[in-house]
C-alpha cells in the first residue's frame, strides 16, 4: 500500500505489529427493489430470431427461452474468518488479527450508490462481515435518488473516464440537490466514514472537525477526466482526509494524501467458490451452452464501457476460423439507467447467429455467474475504460486463460503473455482468442499463471488488511516508512 501525497510516493508497512460481532445486514428499499427489477428483468424489447442449423432443438429452445431465476434465493451466510485458512495460511490470518486488535471498538461506516449490482457492492458485501468479525463495527449505507440523479451521475462517470459532457447549472443543481437530501438523512458520527466512488462524494459537507476522519474511496480511472466536471468535483474530494485509488495512474493532483488500493474478490463467495461439475453442466444446460464446444464468454453489465458489441464482432472474426460459442451475460445496477439501451444494442448486433447466447441477468446470480466462468473455454474483458475489472480477476481466480482490454486497472492484473493477454482492438482480440482455442496448453499455462497472481494481489483477505493499516494511520495509531 502507498501513500502519494503532493507528488511524494510513500510506502505503508503492512506488518505492524486481532469476540465475535453479527455483521449488519443490508436490505433495500421497496424503491430500490423495483428500479432492480426494472434493470434486469425488463424485457429487452428486442426478440432473438435464430437461423435455422444443426443444432440441436433442444440447444435453440435453451437460447430462446433461458432458465433464469425471477426470485432471489436465500442469503448465505458470510464465510467466517478462519474459513480463509486452506486458502492463504494460518499465518496470514494471524497477521490480520494482530493489526485488528487495536481497532476493537472502532466504528466504520461505508456509503455506495447501490446494494446490488457492480463491483463495489459485491466488495462491501464480503468485506463488511470480515470487519464486523474482527470487532471493527462497521455499517453499510446506500445514497438514494431519483432518474434524474442516476442519469447525472452515470454522465459523471462517462465524463470522468474522459467522455463528452456537457455540464449545466441545471445538472449541478440536481447532482447538489440529492447530496444534500442524502446527507441531512444519514448520520455521520464513526471513526471513519469510506464514501466510494463519485456519486456520494458530496456527503463530505458533513464532515465536522470534531468528528471521525473521512475517506474518498475512488473506484474508476481519473487519469483524463472532463475538465468540467472535475473541477465541478475536485473541491469536494479536497475536503477529504484522505483518498484511495486503483492505480498509480488514476490518480490527479490533489491537497489531500492519497493511497493505493487493488479490488479484490472473494475466494469463498458464491461466485468464486468451487462448484461441482455437475452444478456447472445443470447451468449451461437452463442456458442452452453446449460444452462439446469451445465456449467465449464476458461477463459484464451491459455498458458501452465494457464493449459487448465489439465483443460480438471479435466472435465473428473467430467464427469464420473455430467453431465455438459466444456468451454475453450481465444484468444492470439501480445507478445505471444506460443497461437497456446497450442490451438492445447488443441483441442488434447479435442477430439470428444461433451461437451468440446473450443473457440478462438479475443481480443474484453470482452462482450462476461462476458455472458460466468455469465452464468458458477463453474469458473476455474488452473494456475500453475501466477502474479495475473484477470479471477479469474472477477469470485468473479459476484459471482461465483471459482477454482483456489494456486499461486501466486491467493491466495491473495481466502481464500480457504471462497472467493472460493485453489487446487494444477487435481485430487484436479476435486474434488472440483464436490463437488461445488452438494453443490449448499455452492456454492452461496462463490460467495457472493469472491464478497465482491473484491470490498474491486480488483476494479479500490482502485488501483487508490494508484497510486495517490505513485507519490505524488516520487515526494516529502507525505511520507509514517514508520513500522516495
Amino acid at each position: 500500500m502507498t501513500d502519494k501525497n503532493q507528488g511524494k510516493t510513500v510506502a505503508i508497512d503492512e506488518n505492524g505489529k486481532g469476540g465475535e460481532c453479527r455483521p449488519q445486514e443490508h436490505s433495500l428499499t421497496e424503491v430500490e427493489q423495483n428500479s432492480v427489477k426494472e434493470a434486469t428483468l425488463a424485457p429487452p424489447g428486442v426478440e432473438r430470431r435464430f437461423r435455422q442449423t444443426d443444432l440441436p432443438a433442444h440447444f435453440i429452445e435453451r437460447r430462446k427461452h433461458p432458465r433464469i431465476s425471477t426470485e432471489q434465493p436465500p442469503v448465505p451466510a458470510p464465510p467466517l474468518f478462519e474459513d480463509y485458512a486452506p486458502i492463504i495460511g494460518k499465518p496470514e490470518l494471524d497477521e490480520i488479527r494482530f493489526l485488528a486488535r487495536h481497532l476493537r471498538g472502532k466504528t466504520v461506516k461505508m456509503v455506495n450508490s447501490t446494494a446490488l449490482g457492480g463491483g463495489v457492492a459485491e466488495i462491501l458485501n464480503r468485506l463488511i462481515p470480515l470487519m464486523n468479525e474482527l470487532e471493527v463495527l462497521t455499517r453499510w449505507d446506500v445514497i438514494t435518488g431519483g432518474n434524474d440523479f442516476f442519469e447525472v451521475t452515470k454522465g459523471f462517470h462517462n465524463a470522468l473516464h474522459g467522455g463528452e459532457y456537457n455540464l449545466t447549472q441545471q445538472i449541478q443543481d440536481i447532482f447538489t440537490a440529492y447530496s444534500e437530501q442524502n446527507r441531512k438523512r444519514m448520520e455521520f458520527a464513526e471513526d471513519l466514514i469510506v464514501i466510494h466512488d463519485p456519486q456520494p462524494v458530496g456527503l463530505v459537507r458533513s464532515k465536522s472537525e470534531m468528528q471521525g476522519k473521512w475517506i474518498w474511496r475512488c473506484h474508476i480511472d481519473l487519469s483524463n477526466p472532463h475538465p468540467g466536471v472535475w473541477d465541478f468535483m475536485k473541491p469536494m474530494v479536497e475536503q477529504y482526509d484522505a483518498t484511495i485509488f486503483s492505480a498509480a495512474a488514476f490518480t490527479r493532483q490533489l491537497s489531500t494524501p492519497q493511497y493505493l488500493f487493488y479490488p479484490s474478490i472473494d475466494p469463498l463467495s458464491e461466485k468464486n467458490k468451487e462448484l461441482p461439475d455437475e452444478y456447472i453442466n445443470k447451468v449451461c444446460d437452463d442456458f442452452g451452452i453446449d460444452r462439446s464446444r469451445p465456449v467465449i464468454t464476458q461477463i459484464s453489465r451491459f455498458d458501452r464501457l465494457k464493449d459487448p458489441v465489439g465483443v460480438v464482432e471479435a466472435y465473428k472474426l473467430v467464427k469464420k476460423y473455430v467453431d465455438c460459442q459466444l456468451v454475453l451475460a450481465g444484468g444492470g445496477a439501480t445507478d445505471d439507467p444506460e443497461g437497456a439501451v446497450v442490451l438492445q444494442e447488443v441483441m442488434e448486433s447479435a442477430g439470428d447467429d444461433p451461437d451468440i447466447i446473450v443473457l440478462n441477468l438479475p443481480p443474484w446470480s453470482a452462482l450462476e455467474i461462476n458455472a458460466l466462468q468455469r465452464a468458458s473455454t477463453v474469458i473476455v474483458q474488452k473494456s475500453l475504460k475501466e477502474g479495475f475489472g473484477l470479471t477479469v480477476t474472477e477469470g485468473l481466480w479459476k484459471e482461465k486463460p483471459v482477454v482483456a482490454g489494456a486499461v486501466g486497472g486491467i493491466t495491473s492484473q495481466i502481464v500480457h503473455k504471462l497472467t493472460g493477454v493485453l489487446v487494444h482492438s477487435v481485430e487484436g482480440c479476435a486474434y488472440q482468442i483464436r490463437y488461445l482455442l488452438t494453443h490449448p496448453e499455452f492456454a492452461a499455462q496462463l490460467g495457472k499463471n493469472g491464478k497465482a497472481h491473484a491470490k498474491e494481489n486480488f483476494l479479500i483477505t490482502v485488501s483487508l488488511k490494508r484497510w486495517l493499516v490505513l485507519f490505524q494511520i488516520l487515526l494516529g495509531m502507525a505511520r507509514p516508512n517514508a520513500i522516495l
